[in-house]
């Protein structure tokens, strides 16, 4: 028997997850909290998954943490939040079917957390998948999405010919532009699942005059509990309002001191030549400190803050206590530091 380095992660993060929903917890109290349906824990659980599929925040794709992915699973229903690098893969390792996935949801398009979107799509249609792959995110996703059509455009060719496809790739996949609204608004409904969206505070207003690009996050309401997912975001208001009693919020963040210096180490090494200081720039001010993390968790009154888009993550040997060290000045509550494979 072969085991991979994150398959070794995954089976880890399973163990431990188990070990924590049975025991103190992080975990089993968030289920005790939904139970709108009378459910046991176990059977919540069962119903309602919750999957950190990458939680490293980039773009740094590293063997230890894939880029951004989390994948919730509703009464056996996948439905995809972010497709950074690694996800496919992960998808797999987790025991998630690819191509059952029937709805995508992109909190914004940098490419830390779309660049696996046209591998799935592609492996989606090679694979035969004959439904239609939505792809909801903010302006320029109907775009990515015929982009991603397009990059696979020569393998479709091929196959339509040599083994007498019959479904085209173009109408199986569609992106959805959706609005970025300034007030939780719902984008998104089925019988599992209502989606509501509203804009963070990931493009300074600056960008946002300059561009038409936008940056959502989203909050899943399901039968069994609530989950709400920054995407990239500084300090933002309107994420607060979104995740407001929310049993999960999964929000990314970075510990600023320990991302200088990786940020120095990767400059040392040859990247971002261009220029550093105005990446640097972005990275500190567009994102979300491990105290800003705990203060909106707190002004939300959330059940339990999951910390993903981990930076430096992999870059560095940080361990688990300096992150929650920051969001202790804000938050009292639940927290957990997300794993790949972690599941909630």
């Amino acid at each position: 028997m072969i085991v991979t380095r994150r398959g070794f992660v995954s089976t880890s993060c399973r163990i431990l997850t188990a070990a924590l929903a049975g025991a103190v917890a992080p975990i089993g109290p968030a289920f005790a909290q939904v139970r709108k349906d009378g459910t046991n824990d176990r059977a919540a659980r069962d119903a309602d998954r919750l999957i950190l599929l990458g939680t490293q925040g980039g773009p740094n794709y590293l063997p230890q943490r894939s880029e951004s992915g989390n994948a919730l699973v509703v009464d056996g229903v996948t439905y995809l939040i972010d497709c950074g690098y690694g996800t496919l893969g992960a998808l797999i390792e987790a025991g998630l079917d690819y191509l059952e996935i029937a709805n995508v949801f992109l909190t914004h398009l940098h490419d830390d957390h779309t660049s696996d979107l046209a591998a799935l799509l592609s492996h989606q249609w090679t694979t035969g998948r004959i439904e239609p792959t939505t792809v909801h995110g903010p302006h320029g996703t109907r775009a990515l999405v015929e982009a991603a059509v397009a990059f696979g455009a020569a393998n479709a060719a091929i196959r339509l010919v040599d083994e007498a496809r019959s479904v085209d790739p173009k109408d199986l996949f569609r992106g959805i532009d959706i609005a970025a609204p300034e007030k939780p608004t719902e984008i998104f409904a089925d019988e599992r699942v209502h989606v509501r969206a509203v804009e963070n505070t990931h493009y300074p207003d600056e960008a946002r005059e300059a561009m038409p690009h936008r940056s959502v996050a989203y909050r899943f309401d399901t039968p069994y509990r609530s989950i709400a997912f920054s995407g990239d975001t500084a300090y933002s208001p309107a994420l607060v309002e979104l995740a407001r009693g929310a049993d999960v919020l999964v929000c990314e963040t970075i510990e600023v001191d320990a991302m200088r210096r990786a940020f120095e180490t990767k400059v040392a090494a040859g990247a971002y030549a261009d220029n550093p200081e105005g990446i640097w720039h972005h990275i500190v001010t567009t994102h979300t400190s491990t105290e800003d993390a705990g203060r909106m968790a707190a002004e939300a009154e959330v059940g339990l803050l999951v910390l993903s888009h981990l930076v430096p993550g992999a870059l560095s040997d940080l361990p688990d206590e300096a992150y929650i060290e920051g969001v202790r000045k804000t938050f009292s509550g639940r927290v957990v530091v997300g794993r790949d494979f972690m599941e909630l």
